[in-house]
Order: structure tokens, then C-alpha cells, then sequence
């Protein structure tokens, strides 16, 4: 592994205080037809998310994540149904998508600092910096949608997710992709330490 993927950020404590959001670009590239089309169904089903356990241990760690995942989210929402709504949502659309709900909540700490319309100088919209063609590429046209909470989190984890599919599961290259920024280590290293933050074990 190269010295650069291994250098992260030290101190967990830091990434709560305010700081601009490192939002890039993604980039549009052409899409197989295939891949096109698999992710539009990815973002199509725009159902609420209603977690379902078959264990009750499951259930009983999956609220225990939640408690311990409000409190830290508190300093960024400071109102209870707000923050349980956002996290339930992250929670459901990362593992819909076969990602670490941690990393996604570190992506979007690092993204957008966790604010619901947040736009870069590129465009790129809302809690995951999405990038509006990807509205007309995979959705429905209407890129005012990317503001939407479970909209926007869905499209990003989508995004995500075919990124690391074509970076063959190689995380560091797949989020430089997401951020516009492929083979620099800066953005990598912020998200991988901010995932660090964010990995509650259970308890």
C-alpha cells in the first residue's frame, strides 16, 4: 500500500469543529447502457426506510448505533427528529447500497459538513455533493430533487457504490472519483478519517 493511503488524519476530535466543506465534482463519463440502467433502478424506489430485524439482537444494536450516532451528530442538528430521521435514512440507503454507513456519514461530513443544501463552485448539491447530470443520467431530470434528503443520500451511495465497482473495490481511488480529485490523497484521507469518527462499535 502506498505511503499516501496510509497517511490519515490523527485526532477524531477535530473534525467536529466548523470548517468549509471540501466538495469537488464528480465527473461525467459515459455509461454502458447496462450500467446505466442498473443505476437507475438503484435510485427509482423512493420508498421511506423502515429498518426490519430478524434478531432481536440486531434490532437492540441497530438502536443502540442510534443513540450513540444522535449524540454525536448533535453539535451539526440539534433537533432530535431531525437527526434520528437523517440517520435512519443514512443508515438504510449505505446498507441498501452494500456500504459502511460509517463511511458514508465520514463522505458526508467531509462533503457538505452535514448541511441539507449545501452547493459547491461546481454544482454539486446537497448532504453527498451530487452532481445535477446525474439527474438526467439516472433519474428523472429534475435535479431541484437533489435537495431532497432521502433523494440525495440514495443518489450518492448509488454514486458511491458504482464508483468502487469500477475502481474494482479499491476505496481510496474510488472516493478520489467521487470527489473529482482521482489519485490526490487529501480528500481519501479526510473521509477515511472522519469514517474513524463515525464507526460506533457495538456495546
Amino acid at each position: 500500500m502506498r505511503p499516501a493511503r496510509r497517511a490519515l488524519l490523527a485526532a477524531p476530535c477535530i473534525l467536529l469543529l466548523p470548517r468549509a466543506a471540501q466538495a469537488g465534482a464528480q465527473r461525467e463519463e459515459p455509461l454502458a447502457d447496462a450500467v446505466r440502467t442498473a443505476l437507475a433502478a438503484a435510485v427509482a424506489d423512493d420508498a421511506p426506510p423502515h429498518p426490519s430485524f430478524d434478531k432481536m439482537e440486531d434490532r437492540l444494536a441497530y438502536l443502540r448505533w442510534l443513540g450513540a450516532a444522535s449524540e454525536r451528530l448533535k453539535p451539526r442538528k440539534a433537533e432530535h427528529h431531525v437527526r434520528l430521521e437523517f440517520l435512519e435514512t443514512a443508515w438504510y440507503e449505505s446498507r441498501r447500497a452494500g456500504l459502511e454507513t460509517a463511511l458514508v456519514l465520514g463522505l458526508i461530513q467531509v462533503e457538505s459538513g452535514f448541511r441539507k443544501y449545501a452547493i459547491s463552485s461546481a454544482g454539486a448539491r446537497g448532504y453527498m455533493q451530487v452532481m445535477p447530470f446525474w439527474a438526467r443520467l439516472i433519474g428523472n431530470g429534475d435535479d431541484r430533487r437533489l435537495f431532497h434528503m432521502q433523494t440525495n443520500l440514495r443518489f450518492g451511495c448509488a454514486i458511491l457504490r458504482h464508483y468502487l465497482d469500477v475502481e474494482r473495490g479499491d476505496l481510496f481511488m474510488a472516493l478520489g472519483r467521487y470527489n473529482g480529485s482521482r489519485g490526490r490523497p487529501e480528500y481519501p484521507n479526510m473521509v477515511l478519517a472522519a469514517r474513524r469518527y463515525w464507526d460506533i462499535k457495538p456495546g
